[in-house]
């Protein structure tokens, strides 16, 4: 297979001039902390083909757990046309039917965009972001063995000189149901991503929850352990499973080894550190919790809402320092699929991002609605906006950081803030399912389900300005969606897998950009 696939049209040679359409009033606005945000317009859509491969032969699935767009190489043509280097973060490969030995990785696009400020619902226009596959990006742990997808073991670690205890992953024969040796691996489910300007390259994920950074080859150079409030507990000791049986077990309670289910404290399952962020100075680095930990209500979407946002200086990369942590309140939402009883709910977040005035963009939704999916329609799909400026460090304040219960931030019955702690300023803003903006490029929240309906996860953000020469306040957000690898015309295993998913969709991976202003 060619080591280069294009995945989209040429791009749109039409010149549309230097002017980027702006609404007078905008979609909608907030002012957080005195900061206003306008969301001018949906301006643009793309996607990536379901069944496109890497240059390894596996399906280029799920690109949307987490984006990078290298400011440096955002440009800006004469014919109002913009070309970028986009990076997409798969997670832990096709898994919809059991965990696999995959090797998780890093992809990189040439992007293209042509605004489209004239669309409307009456004359839509076609999609205007393409993506030009580059290349890919494997991950390896400290001794080069490569990492996997593979549900991380019920108790045990593996050890590096230099490195903390890491998760451990063990596998029956190739790791994906045919004949080989088995083996120990560093199990990761990527979830955030940070390219630095050396090329390396920071990465967050689920199953530890841990941060790893790797060289610019993918081979990692330093790992970050969370404090022990987060770190996953059964029966008195770390335990990283997320309950996720290997598929070539066939899900049988002989492969699913840990007991109880979920964990007694720490990150529930697949509710690690979704969002990793950078600050624009590159000095600090952000992670944010999915959820609240099990022992502050993690275990209910009821009692989930109250997160934890830990900070470590990174200007010695080999040696983070862990500097500051807060709590960050999740936005509630009604879920008419649910009785009364069961609402409000907490709308998980899938990503953070950092803002030059020092907040920050979280995207949180919920769940089960979209493409796929038997409810097309998601009612909680936003990007908002946090301050932590008036929030109490709990790194400075002590005594939150152990398993005790006496250390919750929260209730776990109820998912209360205790009192001596203030959460963080949340402030709502761009609403993935405005209709009248989608319908401008022929996509939509609810209805049919067809190759428009939005994908039930959206997972990432990136921001660069409308004007990179000169940026006044004016910027276009791109969003990926995680399509969970789901198509009828699928490979893992460098193409030796083939497989059609059960649930016999084929989802593209979708991919929106916003115009907003700050100011």
């Amino acid at each position: 297979m060619a080591a280069r696939v294009f995945l989209a049209a040429t791009l749109v040679s039409s010149a549309l001039g230097t002017a980027i359409g702006k609404h007078a009033a905008g979609v909608n606005s907030t002012t957080c902390n005195g900061v206003k945000y306008v969301y001018d317009e949906l301006a643009g859509y793309g996607f990536v083909p379901s069944n496109a491969r890497d240059k390894f032969g596996d399906t280029l699935g799920g690109i949307g757990s987490s984006l990078h767009i290298d400011q440096r190489a955002w440009k800006k043509h004469c014919n109002g046309s913009y070309t970028g280097i986009l990076w997409g973060l798969p997670d832990r490969g096709w898994n919809t039917e059991g965990s696999l030995n995959y090797n998780p990785r890093v992809h990189k696009f040439k992007i293209s965009f042509t605004p489209q400020p004239h669309a409307t619902v009456s004359n839509p226009s076609a999609p205007n972001l393409h993506f030009e596959y580059i290349d890919t990006i494997k991950f390896s742990g400290p001794d080069g063995t490569p990492c996997t997808g593979i549900d991380g073991d019920a108790s045990g670690h593996l050890s590096y000189p230099g490195f903390p205890h890491l998760p451990i992953a063990t596998y029956e024969g190739d790791g994906f149901g045919g004949k080989g040796p088995g083996g120990k691996r560093i199990p990761i489910d990527p979830e955030g991503l940070y390219i630095n300007e050396d090329g390396s390259f920071w990465v967050s994920d689920e199953y530890g929850p841990y941060v790893y950074l790797f060289n610019s080859k993918g081979k990692m150079i330093t790992a970050i352990r969370p404090p022990e409030s987060i770190v996953p507990k059964r029966n008195g000791t770390d335990s990283f499973s997320a309950d996720s049986p290997p598929r070539y077990g066939n899900g049988t309670t002989s492969d699913d080894d840990v007991t109880p289910a979920h964990p007694d404290s720490g990150r529930e399952n697949n509710h690690g550190f979704e969002g990793l962020t950078v600050s624009p100075d590159g000095k600090s680095l952000y992670v944010l919790l999915q959820a609240a930990t099990v022992q502050e209500g993690g275990l209910e979407k009821q009692t989930q809402r109250h997160t934890r946002f830990l900070k470590y200086d990174i200007r010695n990369k080999r040696a983070p320092v862990y500097t500051g942590e807060w709590v960050v309140p999740l936005p509630l939402f009604n879920d008419p699929t649910s009785k009364p009883s069961k609402n409000p709910k907490a709308a998980a977040q899938s990503e953070v991002y950092a803002l030059e005035n020092g907040q920050f963009f979280v995207l949180s939704r919920d769940s089960s609605a979209g493409n796929g999916q038997e409810v097309t329609q998601s009612v909680y799909r936003q990007i908002d906006v946090v301050d932590i400026s008036g929030a109490t460090n709990i790194k400075a304040a002590g005594s939150y950081d152990c398993v005790d219960s006496t250390c919750t931030v929260a209730d776990a019955d109820t998912g209360s803030l205790k009192s001596g702690v203030t959460a963080a300023t949340y402030c709502s803003f761009i609403d993935f399912n405005v209709n009248a903006q989608l319908n401008r490029f022929n996509v939509h929240n609810g209805g049919n389900t067809d190759s428009g309906l939005l994908n039930e996860k959206w997972e990432s953000i990136g921001v660069v300005p409308v004007n990179p020469k000169k940026p006044n306040g004016d910027f276009f957000v791109f969003s990926l969606s995680d399509n969970d690898f789901i198509t009828q015309d699928g490979y893992m295993n460098g193409g030796g897998l083939p497989y059609a998913d059960e649930s016999g969709f084929s989802l593209d991976n979708q991919a929106l950009v916003f115009k907003i202003s700050i100011s």
